[in-house]
């Protein structure tokens, strides 16, 4: 897949996108280009990208909104890019669904091992996961709690999964951080805490007598098989 997959980018500053076609073909990717935020959403609806790289700054509307309406349509992964550099600008691009960010200007050989990275790590986790009444689809993206399947957001999906890679190891928060939401800073270390505890609220809806998520104050999280 990492191979030949088809990306999608969207800015409208030749200078920047490019020397980045020419570096994504270069390594055997498919390329195509748009420069508004309104017609990324109609090539996301009509073509199968394998990921979008997503300029903040459109001229018709924000990157931001645009890669909402994308992940309505299906969990396509999107780097950002901006010429902003305020925290606060990447805290949101990723807690909205964003895979990556980068800050312009940026080598065209940084953005294309960034996709790589996102796409492998796309590619390479595609088994199924049983651990006694919690089954967890990879490919599917599908969580199934005694019998029940549950209704995650994409960070939710994530970090249960992760937890489940190694059922009773303890996982900092900096850990899930950087395995979640990659090149995160520090400061999104309260998020970790935030999606646990929306993670745990609907693991109890199902079943409020086992506690799935384990707390190890100062330390982290582990999962324990119920």
């Amino acid at each position: 897949m990492i191979a030949n997959a088809k990306i999608l980018i969207v800015d409208d500053e030749p200078a920047v996108i490019e020397p980045l076609i020419y570096t994504l073909e270069s390594d055997g990717f498919s390329v195509e280009s748009v420069g508004l935020g309104g017609l990324a959403i109609e090539s996301c609806k009509h073509s199968n990208f394998d990921l979008v790289v997503l300029d903040v700054g459109l001229p018709d509307m924000s990157g931001f909104e645009v890669c909402k309406e994308i992940q309505k349509q299906n969990d396509i992964p999107v780097l950002f890019l901006s010429a902003r550099v305020e925290e606060i600008d990447r805290l949101i691009g990723l807690e909205i669904g964003a895979d990556d960010y980068v800050v312009k200007p940026f080598s065209p050989r940084e953005v294309v091992a960034r996709i790589k990275i996102i796409l492998k790590r796309r590619v390479t986790v595609t088994d199924v996961a049983t651990l006694n009444n919690l089954v967890i689809d990879i490919q599917k993206a599908k969580v199934c709690y005694f019998n029940q399947e549950l209704e995650l957001t994409k960070y939710e999906f994530l970090i249960l999964s992760y937890l489940a890679q190694s059922p009773e190891q303890v996982f900092s928060r900096q850990q899930i951080l950087e395995h979640v939401w990659p090149n995160a800073s520090g400061s999104m270390e309260r998020s970790v805490d935030t999606h646990i505890k929306t993670l745990r609220a609907k693991l109890k809806s199902v079943n409020s007598e086992f506690e799935l998520i384990k707390t190890h104050r100062g330390l982290g999280y582990s999962l324990e098989p119920c």
